[in-house]
């Protein structure tokens, strides 16, 4: 039985997408962390996410349109999960949850680090990254800044 929405809303759309506990946490990992597979998602979890709640995010996603999933070259039986246009269309949502987590909440400051860079960097800075994430996951031409390698950069030397 096909699932109806509780409304038209924008908001509330967004949010029978993404709203749940885990789903933005699997693309933030996957985006930022440049964590591609079922065992990277599961294994660096900082936030511990449980197998079987991985292996149905991971589903809804891809049937959401927010991922997909390919074989994995190595392996034929595990797959590659590559962020698509929409999911990548998210980066200035999760830098203003990031900013907004910065200031009202009590993040660690290795962890904030990205968040960071994202708030004082801007829409510039962003729009840097979605060219790179696409060239990442859908196949683009190769960027010559990489903003990824700049997060990540800080983000390794931050948890130093």
């Amino acid at each position: 039985m096909p699932q109806t929405n509780r409304s038209g809303c924008p908001i509330n759309l967004t949010l029978e997408q993404l709203g749940d506990r885990w789903s933005l946490i699997v693309i933030r990992d996957v985006m930022f962390g440049n964590r591609r597979s079922y065992g990277e998602l599961l294994a660096q979890s900082e936030e511990g996410i449980a197998s079987n709640i991985l292996a149905n995010r991971l589903k809804r996603l891809a049937a959401a349109g927010l991922l997909t999933r390919c074989p994995d070259p190595e392996h034929k039986q595990k797959g590659i999960y590559n962020l698509t246009e929409p999911a990548i269309q998210l980066v200035p949502l999760l830098a203003h949850m990031a900013a907004w987590g910065r200031h009202h909440t009590s993040p660690s400051k290795e962890l904030s680090v990205r968040a960071e860079l994202l708030e004082k960097g801007g829409m510039p800075l962003w729009n840097a990254f979605m060219v790179e994430l696409r060239h990442l996951h859908l196949g683009a031409k190769r960027p010559r800044r990489s903003v990824f390698g700049e997060l990540q950069a800080a983000y390794e030397n931050a948890m130093r």
